[in-house]
């Protein structure tokens, strides 16, 4: 049998909410609603699930974990292991959900910091940030992702890659957000 925790994630998916008693009667092919709650006392039990004040099934953060095998080496090949841990991704990533926000890149100017055109980046909003930090900022007008860089009163934005130029504000300049992680699909 398929397990119920990913049948209920998957409807959760596909649907934006988790599925009511009946659904999950047709989505484990169980005959009656008390076998259906037996199994969500055991997910609420384990933690995968919670009821909110009215009753209904909300998913709790374990449900978005996702398992940690180890490591991988990127060099000669190892044994496999066993399952160590779990990672919520919006944990693990998001510190300040009301204050994050994701964009796309466009443009190659972030190459040797391995950002590329086409990733997706996690931004937290801030209005201030160190020498270093890559940040989204408004500049003259525009936005872009760059090195922050400040000596003494003097800023710039400084790209990876050789190709472009220093960038120095001429009239406005605002850092919007600095960036927290890269995100790439295959």
């Amino acid at each position: 049998m398929e397990d119920p925790q990913k049948k209920v994630k998957l409807f959760y998916q596909d649907n934006k909410r988790m599925p009511t008693y009946s659904e999950m009667m047709k989505l484990f092919d169980y005959k009656s609603k008390n076998a259906v709650s037996k199994l969500v006392e055991k997910m609420i039990s384990v933690g995968f699930v919670a009821k909110d004040h009215l009753g209904r099934l909300i998913p709790t953060s374990s449900f978005e974990e996702i398992p940690v095998f180890g490591l991988v080496k990127a060099g000669i090949p190892m044994v496999a292991e066993e399952i160590k841990d779990t990672v919520n991704l919006n944990e693990f990533f998001v510190k300040k959900p009301e204050d994050t926000f994701i964009l796309e890149v466009d443009g190659d100017s972030m190459i040797d910091a391995h950002i590329e055109e086409g990733d997706m980046i996690l931004v937290e909003k801030a209005n201030e940030a160190r020498s270093g930090d890559i940040v989204v900022a408004e500049v003259d007008g525009e936005f872009t992702l760059k090195y922050f860089y400040k000596e003494g009163n003097k800023i710039w934005l400084d790209p990876a890659n050789t190709k472009y130029k220093r960038i120095y504000p001429k009239d406005t300049f605002s850092i919007v957000g600095i960036l927290k992680a890269v995100m790439r699909k295959y």
